[in-house]
């Protein structure tokens, strides 16, 4: 079941476009760009929870912020834990970025070549064409475990309940 949902943007709200996802649905497949310019896929993540972080821009303030603050975190949830930051980007500047930022316990990845991913997790700001700031909790089985739509696009996500939902898979 979908569900309809909006975040703010601009001087108003903006309806996300695609079928946003609930708990208890199945995790889209999807195909990114890697850093190395190399598709990645979900299954690349088999076995794996995942923590799947959704953000407009890497180069904004909030995105720095929250990507930097889930890498520090990164070590503490365990080697069945992959935390994925998806923008986007261009691969080279989520590479760059990350080069710069110290961050190596994300994985960032592109969805520049196609809107397909923001749709299908319904999370694409169809005006702008960048990707709204969400969190996605994935178990190892692909299931949404939990699911965080900021829905002021400048705010940070509420991190304590993310970490709460991937400590309860473990």
């Amino acid at each position: 079941m979908s569900t309809a949902r909006s975040v703010a943007w601009g001087p108003g709200s903006v309806a996300l476009g695609g079928n946003g996802l609930n708990v208890g649905d199945k995790a889209p497949n999807f195909t990114l760009t890697g850093n190395d310019l190399k598709p990645v896929t979900l299954a690349d993540f088999a076995g794996k929870n995942l923590v799947i972080s959704t953000i407009p821009s890497l180069d904004t303030g909030t995105c720095d912020t929250e990507t930097r603050h889930f890498n520090e975190v990164a070590a503490s949830l365990g080697d069945d834990v992959e935390i994925l930051t998806v923008s986007m980007d261009l691969p080279f500047a989520q590479k760059r970025w990350c080069g710069a930022a110290g961050v190596d316990r994300v994985t960032t990845l592109s969805a520049h070549t196609s809107e397909q991913f923001g749709e299908d997790y319904g999370v694409i700001i169809p005006p702008v064409r960048l990707l709204a700031r969400c969190v996605f909790v994935v178990d190892k089985e692909g299931t949404v475990r939990y699911v965080q739509v900021v829905e002021q696009t400048g705010s940070e996500p509420d991190y304590d309940p993310i970490l709460a939902a991937v400590k309860e898979l473990a």
